[in-house]
């Protein structure tokens, strides 16, 4: 299977249980090594994480790159789903709004890590941008309509632009301990409020 099938529904059978929840601990364990050690680490250092052998993970993800596309497909899915989860919690929009970009800063901090690959010339990339896009801007977009719908925000917030400023502040940060991104980000989502 190579990366663009992967993810994409184009399975022959379904997948068992315990294989789909085998293969999410992996891209989790993945994810950590990433952020960690860069998408250049040992693929023994990512086996280590998930406690399992290099075979697993080969049999799993034949390519490296079919294994950074599925990372980065399983936190763009984890995202997504957060959305309409944390709105069904009841709590207030706004609030929910400030959870969900919390995780959204979490999500643009792990692709940092996987940022020189993703602007690769590596053709299995070059989808993952768009995909990005069309599956987060849809949830940010309910998630801010929630909140200004209450009256908790000003209306008329465009979704791609407060998740590139999000992304933006994130970028400053590297390494650098004197940078607070996710301070920051907190600065920016609080202007969202009604002057009022």
């Amino acid at each position: 299977m190579n990366g663009s099938e992967q993810g994409t529904g184009a399975t022959a059978r379904p997948r068992r249980a315990d294989a789909r929840r085998n293969e999410m601990t992996l891209l989790e364990a993945a994810a950590a090594v990433f952020v960690a050690s860069g998408v250049e680490a040992p693929i023994r250092d990512i086996a280590a994480e998930a406690g399992v052998g290099t075979a697993t993970i080969y049999r799993h993800f034949p390519t490296r790159a079919d294994l950074i596309v599925a990372v980065y497909r399983h936190q763009v899915e984890a995202l997504a789903e957060a959305g309409p989860t944390l709105l069904a919690t009841g709590e207030d929009p706004y609030t929910v709004l400030k959870r969900w970009i919390d995780l959204f800063v979490d999500f643009v901090v792990t692709k940092q890590g996987l940022a020189s690959v993703l602007q690769s010339d590596d053709p299995c990339f070059d989808p993952l941008h768009s995909y990005f896009l069309e599956r987060l801007v849809p949830v940010c977009e309910e998630l801010l309509t929630a909140a200004a719908g209450a009256g908790l925000i000003r209306p008329g917030m465009d979704a791609y632009e407060l998740m590139r400023g999000v992304g933006g502040l994130c970028a400053g940060a590297g390494r650098n301990i004197r940078y607070d991104a996710r301070r920051l980000v907190g600065i920016l989502v609080a202007g969202l409020r009604p002057t009022d």
